[in-house]
């Protein structure tokens, strides 16, 4: 039987680091696999904003990164993606990199989601956050809610951010037969509900406007079936999923992103709706290549602990600028684990 850990640094040579200003209400998390990991990448969402992704793609050159970065800023600009350039000076500092004649050249994909619609939208995650973030990693406990790409994460945005509730940055892992261990990490800013994904009931996502509960973001894509699709259309992007997942399987390249693409079958258990052309939603994977096993073994239960991850990045998070929680609807005054 699966056996539950913390969080994504129980997979070992996995190191995650947070770094954030709570006044402007972005920041950035790292995840450092200074020793190299086998990488793949899945994005599903119709408004991303990334960096070094084609690098992960089947038939490419690099096999392995050195660090993922996910960071606050905008999915529908470079804004925020300027904090990898910190992590690569990090990386390049301690000579950990992919070896060329010029040197050892870091290789730090990103990806970022849209956190300008609170704090200070002036202020964006950039090379000095993106630094400080990997001076801060430990593979110890790692911090969840509003820290680092979770500090200004919001859900259930279908009627505005008036209605809307806080998101976060969660992690789970679970270590199956053999010693096999699969984390997750997850900052979770989608357009629709958070649900549980046992159950289907709504935990966090746009609340009515009479503040008698939730609205289910699904219901009323129904009632506006017919007559969304050129306001939806023009949306402003502000919504993205972004997250890694890690394991010490030994996978190829060809694997690692066919456990991203399972993968996410997590976020549309725990995200209703999931993958919308406003959200972003990009998830990465990471092999540190200890134990082997079946890809479609690893592929199942990454998609257990994004769930598990997204569940808890709600259940962590913290109320500001007026827009509550989990645990304010909910009540809930106890720790979430």
């Amino acid at each position: 039987m699966a056996r539950r850990l913390h969080g994504i640094t129980d997979v070992p040579g996995i190191r995650v680091g947070h770094a954030q200003d709570p006044k402007a209400l972005t920041g950035v998390t790292v995840v450092l696999c200074e020793r190299g990991a086998v990488a793949g990448m899945d994005q599903r969402g119709g408004a991303p904003g990334t960096r070094e992704m084609d690098a992960l793609r089947p038939m490419h050159l690099v096999q392995e990164v050195h660090a993922v970065v996910l960071a606050g800023g905008s999915a529908c600009s470079a804004f925020g993606l300027d904090a990898a350039s910190g992590v690569m000076r990090y990386l390049e500092e301690r000579g950990v990199g992919f070896e060329t004649p010029g040197g050892r050249v870091p290789i730090v994909p990103a990806a970022i989601l849209y956190d300008l619609a609170i704090g200070n939208p002036r202020v964006r995650p950039d090379a000095a956050m993106g630094y400080a973030a990997c001076q801060a990693a430990t593979d110890g406990p790692v911090p969840e809610g509003n820290v680092g790409a979770g500090t200004g994460a919001t859900v259930g945005k279908i009627l505005g951010m008036s209605y809307a509730m806080k998101g976060g940055i969660g992690t789970a892992a679970l270590e199956i037969g053999g010693g096999i261990r699969i984390g997750a990490l997850v900052a979770v800013n989608a357009l629709g509900d958070v649900v549980d994904p046992h159950t289907g009931k709504i935990l966090a996502g746009a609340r009515r406007p009479d503040g008698t509960g939730f609205a289910d973001t699904m219901a009323i894509l129904e009632a506006l079936a017919g007559q969304i699709s050129l306001s939806f259309r023009r949306r402003v992007p502000e919504s993205t999923v972004i997250g890694v997942v890690a394991t010490n399987a030994a996978l190829t390249k060809e694997e690692a992103n066919k456990v991203a693409r399972m993968a996410h079958n997590g976020l549309a258990r725990a995200i209703r709706p999931a993958h919308t052309m406003v959200d972003g939603d990009t998830l990465f994977a990471l092999a540190t290549g200890e134990k082997e096993v079946d890809v479609s073994i690893v592929g199942a239960f990454a998609a257990e602990v994004v769930a598990e991850a997204i569940v808890r990045a709600i259940q962590a998070a913290e109320g500001v600028a007026g827009i509550p929680t989990w645990r304010d609807l909910a009540g809930e005054t106890s720790d979430p684990t």
